[in-house]
């Protein structure tokens, strides 16, 4: 058990038989009446943010989640292959908890899986990777000022939006959150 004066950005909170960790957080000492921490807290699992204020040295009780660096291996069946980057262990992630990663995910991609009591809670991408395009429509010359795009599919198999004068082979940066067109990568 910890007290809500421990509180920072990034603690786990066990709640209601579910995780909750914790976005931002403000200790708060208004004039009148006793202080209290107002917090922004995600679910691990779904992803909902909720408010939640706690008073000031109330118990709280803390999950312990292991953030641990994994290098992505294949997918065996519908389970994604993660081997641990310390002790070279296997394991084997639900599409569940992968989510939208694996639309931007190639072999040995290296991610961070949260752990909590061995079990994994989710897979956590690069902000951004590089991709090649593998389809797109051909590009037009004097096409790079109008600012359009159009759909492109990426080796993952993500469809992403391009500007229209990218062409087939183009290696692209993508926003792993947004699923972006960051720019072209030159080799």
């Amino acid at each position: 058990m910890a007290s809500s004066n421990d509180i920072k950005n990034g603690t786990v909170i066990k709640e209601a038989g579910q995780l909750w960790s914790v976005v931002e957080f403000q200790h708060v000492k208004p004039g009148k009446g006793g202080a209290f921490v107002r917090t922004k807290q995600k679910n691990v699992v779904s992803g909902k943010i909720i408010d939640k204020t706690y008073n000031a040295g109330a118990k709280i009780e803390t999950a312990n989640v292991d953030r641990r660096d994994f290098q992505y291996l294949y997918q065996d069946g519908a389970d994604f292959v993660f081997m641990d980057q310390t002790d070279y262990d296997q394991i084997s992630v639900s599409p569940t908890v992968v989510g939208d990663a694996s639309k931007f995910m190639l072999e040995n991609q290296k991610v961070q899986i949260a752990l909590h009591d061995g079990e994994p809670l989710y897979v956590e991408m690069p902000a951004s990777v590089v991709l090649e395009v593998t389809y797109t429509e051909p590009g037009l010359q004097g096409d790079r000022s109008t600012g359009g795009t159009k759909p492109a599919t990426v080796e993952t198999g993500a469809e992403i939006q391009v500007p229209l004068f990218l062409n087939t082979g183009t290696k692209v940066k993508v926003d792993t959150r947004t699923g972006e067109y960051l720019g072209r990568v030159n080799d």
